[in-house]
């Protein structure tokens, strides 16, 4: 069967039901992960870290992840994580709604200055907004505009149309809904009363119904015990009365077992697999989809990247230890218990008076409290019997004994041979207990071994592949590819607008006028090209002739590097904003850019002064292209085509166009994570953020190949 990569609509119900334990935790940070999965990093004051995570992309889930189950943070954070952590920063986790029986869950998080509302949409295409107290949205990671419904950032949030709550419903209701379908009870279910394919099968099940009977033969002996079954789930969702499991399947080698589904509660019709039972669903939850993805990571790497053999053989170390000291710990356990029994009859006589002399008591119904005092003043006058008594629990009926130095814990009802036969059927169980952590312990040590001889072999291929040829870096299909090396260093001029020439120069331009100001003042050299769009509101471009490490000289650049550079220049100026496709250009060479003004002239912030004769390129058509570079470094790239296309692996080109930045940015990813087969490298290098830093101000559309 297929594994489970979605949360249904009863899942998410009982999840709501788990997560009010939460309320009051404090937001620390939030995390963007591509475009797709959000982590909100919380702290509690009882619990300490709490991780919750939310994915909308081929998997769609929300819950709270152990600390060892979330990804690294990852680089730069996106707009969207920034604008979350201004608002949800030190903000407390004031609950979680389902919207009705949809896919839909609502956290609220309150703060002095403003509260805020995640809406996370686990159906469909998937969506995260963000909206505020009355109820607009702040920005979303998809913007959604239909006839029935809009989600944009400005726009009042608007759920999508209604869906029937079949926990809620009275049985009139049930009975309508159910004859007003022309098809038969199962499908009715699933589709008419949204529980979907498996619990409708569920419910037929446990209310002992035919689930193919036509809803023309259906009467109250149908929907009767069908209605019982569902108020049934519904409490157990509505209560938190679950009992959470993972189901597994074995493999089609049948060499090993794979998660295939997470459920709230036991179900009926998956008695034939096999289960592990787990203390909340939300734990549950957690631990199938970080298995989940551990198999995908491990189908991806397709043996090109090295698995973390040393994490896992000092975690089975560390295992092993634990256990070994379980086990010693057990037969401590064991024996002391055995040792008390012993004690009961080596001094059978003591024992015996303190519990008759309260069993005597309480038949005449004497208080506890009365007994606890008759023994404390015995003790004052010395009598053994009484000073033995340590202490009386009088809600269990249990009375603790000093029997020669050891405290032994009686039942205060039952004789000396009864107690003791206790202490001994207890050594007995820790005794099983013991037996069950050798066995466990063995399993372990295993698994150590195993994990050494995979690790043994690995490195034997590694050193195999060394010896082969290795294939020439252009002749590589990164595109096929199913796991890609992220391989990254931060460059200097990674702040401002930059690229590399088809020809391997470096050219860079400023995002603002402060950058402008920066780039002549401080990185302007000589040797250097100086370029400007003649339109107002361009991008300060210099084309480099050496990096600012090394020393000045004159280079002779080449033609095609300045026309790129003159590209450049005009397609980040406000000629691409007016939706115009061409505009001049002017050159000029480094000793001819000052930040000193003619007499009487004024220069405003990000302004220079041009002195001497300027080159001009005429009618320089507009172009914008963006890649992903696989070798030597993998990224995101962006600027004028002919020089993107050199050096990245896939690209695509946009023109002026009515999409805003933003949007064309996230239609971008999507086409990148269509063509690699290594969607992970994607989202990792290339989120819709780190894309849009590299798009021209204003609207754009796509140029279709």
């Amino acid at each position: 069967m297929d594994q489970k990569q979605e949360l249904t609509s009863v899942d998410l119900a009982a999840l709501v039901s788990e997560f009010g334990a939460y309320e009051g935790a404090k937001v620390d940070k939030a995390y963007l992960y591509g475009d797709d999965f959000l982590r909100l990093k919380m702290r509690d004051f009882d619990r300490g870290r709490i991780e919750l995570l939310v994915e909308i992309g081929d998997v769609k889930r929300a819950h709270l992840a152990k600390p060892e189950h979330v990804p690294d943070a990852p680089g730069r954070p996106p707009n969207f994580a920034m604008m979350l952590r201004n608002r949800l920063s030190g903000a407390d986790f004031a609950g979680v709604e389902q919207y009705e029986f949809d896919r839909i869950l609502e956290f609220t998080f309150e703060r002095g200055d403003e509260n805020t509302t995640i809406v996370t949409e686990l159906f469909g295409p998937g969506n995260i907004a963000v909206i505020d107290s009355n109820r607009e949205v702040v920005d979303c990671l998809d913007t959604v505009r239909l006839k029935s419904r809009t989600v944009a950032p400005g726009a009042q949030y608007e759920f999508p149309d209604s869906r029937i709550n079949p926990l809620t419903m009275s049985y009139d209701a049930f009975v309508a809904m159910m004859e007003d379908s022309d098809t038969d009870v199962v499908r009715t279910l699933a589709t008419q009363l949204n529980f979907g394919g498996l619990y409708a099968e569920e419910l037929c099940t446990r209310a002992g119904v035919e689930k193919t009977i036509d809803i023309s033969e259906a009467d109250d002996d149908e929907y009767e015990p069908l209605f019982a079954a569902i108020d049934e789930l519904a409490i157990e969702l509505r209560t938190g009365g679950l009992n959470p499991r993972v189901y597994y399947e074995d493999t089609e080698d049948g060499e090993s077992r794979r998660r295939v589904d997470v459920t709230p509660v036991p179900l009926e019709e998956y008695s034939h697999l096999e289960s592990e039972a787990f203390d909340t669903f939300n734990a549950a939850v957690d631990d199938y989809f970080y298995e989940l993805d551990l198999t995908e990571d491990e189908e991806n790497a397709g043996g090109t990247q090295r698995p973390d053999f040393e994490n896992e053989i000092e975690k089975q170390k560390r295992i092993i230890e634990q256990q070994e000291g379980a086990i010693e710990g057990f037969e401590q356990d064991a024996e002391a218990e055995r040792e008390k029994a012993e004690l009961l009859y080596a001094h059978y006589d003591l024992v015996d008076e303190v519990l008759s002399t309260i069993q005597s008591a309480r038949e005449e119904e004497v208080p506890w409290d009365e007994i606890e005092e008759t023994f404390a003043q015995g003790a004052e006058q010395g009598i053994e019997e009484a000073e033995a008594v340590q202490r009386i629990d009088a809600d269990e009926g249990f009375v603790t004994v000093d029997v020669d130095g050891t405290d032994v814990r009686l039942d205060a009802s039952e004789g000396v041979e009864h107690n003791a036969d206790r202490l001994y059927r207890e050594a007995k169980r820790i005794k099983g207990k013991k037996e069950g952590a050798l066995a466990a312990i063995e399993d372990t040590r295993e698994a150590l071994e195993d994990a050494k001889q995979r690790r043994d072999e690995w490195e034997r291929k590694e050193q195999q592949d060394d010896e082969e040829e290795e294939t020439e870096p252009g002749d590589r299909d990164w595109l096929s590819e199913p796991s890609i090396p992220v391989r990254s260093s931060e460059q200097w001029y990674e702040r401002f607008r930059w690229f590399h020439t088809s020809d391997d120069f470096l050219v860079i331009g400023g995002r603002n006028a402060d950058q402008n100001e920066e780039l002549v003042k401080k990185y302007l050299d000589k040797g250097d090209r100086f370029f400007h769009a003649q339109a107002h509101g361009g991008p300060v471009t210099i084309l480099k002739a050496t990096d600012p490490s090394e020393a000045a000289r004159d280079v002779s650049l080449p033609e095609s590097s300045e026309r790129e550079a003159a590209q450049f220049a005009v397609s980040y100026s406000s000629v691409w904003k007016d939706g115009r496709f061409s505009g001049d250009v002017y050159a000029v060479d480094h000793d001819q850019v000052s930040k000193t003004p003619e007499s009487g002239e004024f220069l405003e912030k990000g302004g220079f002064a041009i002195r001497g004769d300027r080159e001009y390129f005429r009618d320089v058509g507009i172009g914008a292209c963006v890649g992903i570079t696989c070798e030597p470094s993998t990224r995101v790239i962006g600027g004028p085509p002919s020089a993107i296309r050199e050096h990245a692996e896939t690209t695509i080109e946009v023109e002026p166009g009515r999409y805003a930045q933003g949007d064309v940015a996230k239609r971008i990813y999507r086409q990148f994570r269509e063509r690699f087969e290594d969607t992970s490298f994607v989202r990792k290098v290339a989120s819709p953020d780190l894309i849009q830093h590299f798009l021209p101000p204003g609207g754009s559309r796509i140029i279709e190949d």
